[in-house]
């Protein structure tokens, strides 16, 4: 089996069952969000609104099925929650929702509002002084939105040393709007710079654990080179499966080849 094959077959079918979702975008992910979740952040799905939980907001709210599975294998919600995603009634939609995922911290998906709101959070603990961490993942192609860029002066005049971005580099910008130098555009605006494979799970829980989340420094950004559909050969890419949901032949080709 691939390396979290379960998690993006899980992926694949919820978003049959639901006959909508973001396949690519959540397969770029999910190793990211797995770590953080299994590995890292001190969330617990019996107490989600402890005062003294880390914070993850996932900014690139269209990838929300990889949220889900995540959210799903560690206890927060119930297979049941990811089969009826996107019915009647259901909690899970396309995109998170903060009034109904237990564990999700904010409703996402206008491009640019959830990396501002991580923001707003680490300015509040700081001024709290509170030692919880907050992190949020943005895509590529929503860096090019103004408001993350008005986030990032602000955080580095700030001194948000809580605060952490993870960008999920899985190159969809380079189809409209190619941004090239990244590391060093971030670095000039203030911010500690890693880069890392988004891929590798011990990279990425080595690198969380190298930084130093005291809430007065440098905010943190972390690079994620991933692929786009990263672990089925004809999803992988920037073709047709940004939005495609699995035919009956498609969702077992998938399953054979991720398990």
């Amino acid at each position: 089996m691939k390396t979290n094959g379960d998690l993006r077959y899980a992926i694949a079918n919820t978003v049959y069952s639901a006959g909508e979702g973001h396949i690519p975008s959540a397969y770029s992910i999910i190793d990211i969000i797995n770590v953080i979740y299994g590995k890292f952040l001190n969330i617990n799905k019996n107490d989600v609104t402890n005062k003294d939980r880390d914070y993850f907001i996932l900014s690139k709210g269209h990838g929300a099925v990889a949220y889900y599975v995540v959210l799903e294998k560690y206890g927060f919600i119930t297979k049941e929650d990811l089969m009826t995603k996107s019915k009647e009634n259901a909690i899970l939609g396309g995109h998170p929702d903060c009034t109904k995922v237990p564990g999700v911290e904010a409703s996402t998906g206008s491009l640019g509002h959830g990396a501002v709101t991580a923001l707003g959070i680490a300015l509040g603990l700081k001024i709290k002084q509170q030692k919880n961490k907050v992190i949020t993942i943005i895509g590529d192609g929503e860096s090019n939105e103004g408001s993350i860029w008005e986030s990032a002066l602000v955080a580095a005049n700030l001194k948000l040393g809580n605060l952490c971005y993870v960008i999920d580099n899985n190159k969809s910008t380079e189809q409209i709007l190619p941004m090239t130098d990244m590391a060093k555009k971030w670095e000039s605006f203030g911010w500690e710079v890693y880069e890392i494979d988004g891929h590798d799970e011990e990279e990425i829980l080595k690198t969380f654990q190298k930084i130093d989340f005291s809430y007065v420094g440098k905010p943190k950004l972390i690079i994620a080179n991933t692929i786009k559909g990263k672990g089925v050969s004809f999803i992988e890419g920037h073709g047709p499966w940004h939005h495609k949901v699995p035919s009956d032949e498609e969702l077992q080709a998938i399953k054979e080849e991720l398990l």
